[in-house]
Parts: C-alpha cells; structure tokens; sequence
C-alpha cells in the first residue's frame, strides 16, 4: 500500500531502454537506464512522489504493470520504445488507465524516420515530452505531479 500522502507514479520503460548508454548514442546519447531512474527518484522524492519503476522488453510485462498500478496508481510515466508505434494492445492497455498518463521519448521523433511519426500511446497521453534526452524524464514526472494533485 502506498502513502497517501505520496501518489504512486508507474513509470514504465519499455523495449532496448536497459541499451541506454550503449545504443547509438548519437541519438539517445550516453545516459544509462539506471542514471535516468536514479535522477526519477530524486525528483519524485522533491516531488513528494512515490515512483514504482518498470523496464521490460515484453508488451505483455508492460500491459501487465498497467493493469496491476489502474486501482493503486495515480499517474503514469511512459517510454513505450518502439513499442509506441506498432502496439495497439499497449494503447488499448492505456486507454483503460484511468490516471493521467505522460510520454516521453528521450529523441526528437518528429524529426526521425516517418514511421517514428504515429504513436498508439499519444492519443491516450495527457502530453507528450520528446527530444529532450534524459531531461524529459523529469519534465514528464514534474508534469504529473501537476496533474495529480
């Protein structure tokens, strides 16, 4: 059971994100996972918020975390990965979330590949935060905190 006084924010991070650091770097740059989840938890705790943190590279285990935050969970911090442009099952999964819900992407999609372009999370998203690397983790999570309270 979480604080009541702490909201309890899901943050998901979805397929290659544990790559971070060592995957292109000239596009997601040399952060690592565990850097940008230590820089969540000193935020959510200036925040007063209480983070449980999720990175898979299963759609299943995603939809899953979803599902089991719906009743304890007050918002939701999504990096969907590729995930955002090819899962309708995800999209389906946020779309019965009933808390706000912010996507980040650590690139600039709209100036990658076209495909990069439609995301099945956005139209479930109360906002969108790309192309500001690592920061945007924490420009979503302080968004949030905005939305639930």
């Amino acid at each position: 059971m979480t604080d009541a006084a702490r909201p309890l924010i899901l943050v998901l991070h979805g397929p290659n994100l544990n790559l971070l650091g060592r995957r292109d770097r000239a596009v997601y740059g040399a952060t690592t996972l565990d850097d940008i989840n230590a820089s969540l938890r000193r935020e959510a705790d200036a925040l007063g918020l209480e983070l449980r943190i999720v990175q898979s590279n299963h759609e299943g285990a995603l939809i899953d975390a979803i599902h089991a935050a719906m009743d304890e969970g007050r918002g939701l911090l999504i990096n969907p990965g590729g995930l955002t442009h090819t899962s309708v099952a995800l999209g389906d999964a946020l779309e019965a979330f009933p808390h706000p819900i912010v996507e980040v992407h650590l690139s600039n999609i709209a100036r990658r590949e076209a495909f990069r372009h439609h995301s099945y999370v956005s139209p479930h998203a109360s906002g969108v935060v790309f192309g500001f690397g690592a920061l945007g983790y924490e420009l979503g999570l302080s968004a949030l905190r905005r939305l639930v309270t």
